[in-house]
């Protein structure tokens, strides 16, 4: 049986949630907002923005993680679902904890090739191309955002998706 989820855990999640929702929003408005300027500008005044090719790019990762993340909590992520019918609906749940956590050690890994990736990239990027590393700085603190979403879920799973893995 499953231990209460102590009022910190609620207080965090609750937190975790309004900011992934707040930074999903915002990258998700300033992405179509650049991408229809740049549409804009380059199909009537033959202009357009410097970089905002690259910065769509970096935008479109920022709504993929935290859209990725309210989707764990949501217990709307990406699932197999083919378990789901083999196994008998009252195990389903006692799959869940190990799956987060099987889900979660996969994430904190990916975390660190993703460190060690940007790393390398930042010790080797020009001085003029070093704003789009420290944007690029997102795909290992996402993978470290899923991480914590998944073990949370592991450790205070819930009883809303009693059907689903």
């Amino acid at each position: 049986m499953p231990m209460a989820e102590p009022a910190w855990v609620t207080s965090l999640r609750h937190s975790l949630v309004r900011l992934d929702g707040f930074m999903a929003c915002t990258s998700l408005l300033l992405l179509l907002l650049l991408v229809g300027a740049q549409v804009v500008l380059r199909n009537l005044f033959d202009s357009g923005i410097p970089h905002a090719d690259i910065l769509s790019r970096y935008l479109v990762l920022y709504v993929t993680f935290f859209g990725a993340a309210l989707a764990i909590e949501e217990h709307r992520h990406i699932r197999i679902d083919v378990l789901a019918v083999l196994v008998e609906p009252h195990r389903l749940h006692a799959l869940r904890r190990p799956l987060y956590l099987i889900s979660a050690i996969v994430c904190v890994i990916l975390t660190w090739a993703a460190v060690r990736f940007w790393y390398d990239d930042w010790q080797y990027v020009a001085e003029y191309e070093r704003w789009s590393s420290i944007l690029a700085l997102i795909t290992p603190f996402g993978f470290g955002l899923l991480s914590v979403h998944f073990l949370l879920g592991a450790a205070f799973p819930d009883n809303r998706d009693e059907g689903h893995l």
